[in-house]
């Protein structure tokens, strides 16, 4: 049997977080901050959020009515360009079910959905699987919410896969563009979006001159 070739460590390297893409569907200033320009700061939703992932990925593996529970399981997919953690892996008949944990409550968005499929994308690249479906657990509802990985889902989340990447590798951070979410976001005071978007009467009349 032929051994598997080993890593190449460049391909290692130029992996983009899970993460990132949750980030980059919710701003992607704020992903550029974090991930291109290395800015992060912390608040109490941040906290309490960090706190729960470290609650959760810490327990220990666990089997309960033929259910085998990994926690904290690394992930990676090459052909994704991704890297990183699932909170829960059960496998149920020895197919995945990945269960990502939100200290919130369903967004009207799909970010949490998108880093979700693609936790799921890097399990089949990993198992060679196909996995259908997984769940998301929101620690205000105290509910798991069932996500189907249909057609539509599976797209975009290699379209904002594809994106994130693009836009990290090329270290671009894009403008400003506030919105009411900004208030929220913890690096609000290093985005300045509303000062940014809309700069000063000087600096507008600057880059007037020198446009000229």
């Amino acid at each position: 049997m032929t051994a598997p070739p080993p890593p190449d460590p460049a391909a290692e390297d130029a992996l983009v977080p899970l993460s990132a893409l949750q980030h980059y569907l919710f701003c992607p200033r704020q992903c550029a901050l974090i991930h291109v320009e290395r800015i992060w700061a912390e608040d109490g939703a941040t906290a309490e959020g960090r706190l729960l992932h470290e609650r959760v990925d810490g327990g220990k593996p666990d089997r309960r009515q033929g259910v085998r529970v990994v926690r904290g399981l690394t992930l990676r997919s090459f052909a994704l360009g991704l890297s990183g953690k699932a909170d829960v892996v059960e496998f149920r008949g020895g197919v995945a079910y990945p269960i990502e944990y939100k200290r919130g409550r369903p967004k009207s968005h799909r970010a949490d959905e998108v880093q979700l499929c693609a936790q799921a994308l890097c399990l089949e690249e990993m198992f060679g699987t196909t996995i259908p479906e997984g769940a998301l657990f929101y620690g205000q509802t105290k509910k798991h919410q069932r996500i189907v990985f249909d057609a539509e889902l599976r797209r975009l989340t290699k379209d904002v896969a594809a994106e994130t990447r693009a836009m990290i590798a090329g270290a671009l951070t894009p403008q400003p563009r506030a919105m009411p979410a900004c208030r929220h976001c913890s690096l609000f005071s290093h985005c300045q979006p509303e000062r940014l978007e809309k700069p000063p009467v000087i600096r507008r009349w600057l880059a007037g001159q020198l446009a000229d």
